[in-house]
């Protein structure tokens, strides 16, 4: 989807992603081992397999640094198993944001063959980190609204990347909702979730 913002530049994707993590780490905290097996807002998906996917999707960004590319096939090691997958998480997540801050970035990683502009990268990847600590909030029973400045960021980046070949296989069809709702509504709502 094509619009007249202009593409962040590394150094806002970076922090955008930084404080996706962050807001995400705290949603973390109300995961208990019971609640593993609870719906989350992705249909068909329990909390358990979205801490899964969540550090797939950690791990992807972190070879989009080390290695200047991400392999769409699928992995033939499952990451996200183990004991205590919001250790994991974390830990994944911390790892992550270390690879992007101390390594050196080049200006396109490929993914699937393709270039792609690492500050895209990061603003696809933060909205992708948030969301689903959003949903993991829910699905903990926790009313963890996206903070303001952040959704409006990530409403920014989410229109961007998320075009209607995403739809319904990555992500819901949107949901109407009035533009004067608050940016994390708006955001939900772009991105197929009821707030």
């Amino acid at each position: 989807m094509s619009d007249s913002r202009s593409a962040p530049t590394l150094l806002d994707g970076l922090e955008l992603l930084e404080r996706a993590v962050g807001y995400t780490l705290g949603s973390l905290q109300l995961v208990t081992p019971d609640a593993l097996s609870r719906p989350t807002p992705c249909e068909g998906w329990d909390l358990g397999a979205l801490l899964s996917h969540m550090n797939d999707s950690l791990l992807a960004l972190q070879e989009a640094v080390d290695v200047g590319g991400i392999d769409l096939a699928p992995a033939s090691e499952d990451h996200g198993a183990c004991d205590d997958p919001v250790t994991a998480l974390r830990n994944r997540a911390c790892q992550m944001l270390g690879a992007w801050t101390a390594g050196e970035v080049a200006h396109a990683a490929y993914i699937g063959g393709f270039p792609v502009s690492v500050s895209d990268v990061t603003g696809a990847g933060a909205v992708e980190v948030a969301v689903h600590g959003w949903d993991v909030a829910q699905a903990c029973g926790g009313g963890r609204p996206l903070p303001p400045r952040l959704a409006e960021d990530l409403l920014t980046c989410a229109q961007r990347y998320v075009t209607p070949a995403d739809r319904p296989v990555r992500f819901a069809d949107p949901l109407g909702l009035s533009q004067h709702a608050a940016a994390d509504e708006r955001l939900l709502a772009f991105l197929g979730r009821r707030h």
